[in-house]
């Protein structure tokens, strides 16, 4: 019997500038290896860098998946920049909404946390915060996982940080029950 899409899909939220390459594709590899959906936002920065690592990692199973937002100009068309040419399933939506606005009804930060059965938080700013209190709001399993980043501050206390990535592996086994 083949899981819900969703019940194997980890969303990693981070910046949309700054690829933070060395934490990001500890956990692209980290998902390939257990062979599950990774899900970003579809853009730059972290969102790309872990798409890189998880596609080009060798893997039996999982898609990369992008939340696509819309220019706010028009939505009919992505934003500028999206999606990264990592993603594998681009899901295009009419929510142009980030960064200060990511808690809005118009964001596609709802559906970013939403689709996934545990979240990965790398270092980001106010989208990445959004999407942290999100999954809080929304009772998603999530760890944060960081080097020395402002972001650590400014995070909810009640989300653990992971120190090594190895952490975040334990993680996501206890979420998912032995199933990866």
């Amino acid at each position: 019997m083949n899981p819900v899409l969703s019940d194997k899909t980890v969303g990693v939220m981070g910046s949309s500038r700054n690829p933070h390459d060395s934490l990001a594709s500890e956990i692209g590899r980290l998902l390939a290896d257990l062979e599950v959906n990774l899900l970003t936002g579809g853009g730059g920065g972290v969102m790309a860098a872990v798409c890189r690592a998880f596609v080009q990692a060798r893997r039996g199973r999982g898609v990369c998946i992008g939340i696509i937002p819309c220019s706010e100009a028009d939505p009919g068309t992505p934003k500028d920049g999206y999606p990264n040419e990592f993603i594998e399933l681009p899901i295009f939506t009419h929510l142009p909404f980030s960064g200060e606005r990511g808690h809005e009804s118009l964001s596609r930060n709802h559906i970013n946390v939403l689709s996934c059965a545990a979240i990965v938080v790398l270092p980001g700013s106010q989208g990445t915060l959004a999407e942290a209190s999100l999954a809080l709001r929304y009772r998603k399993p999530v760890i944060a996982y960081l080097a020395d980043d402002a972001l650590g501050k400014s995070l909810p206390k009640t989300i653990p940080r992971a120190a090594q990535v190895e952490d975040v592996r334990r993680f996501l086994r206890e979420c998912f029950r032995g199933a990866v």
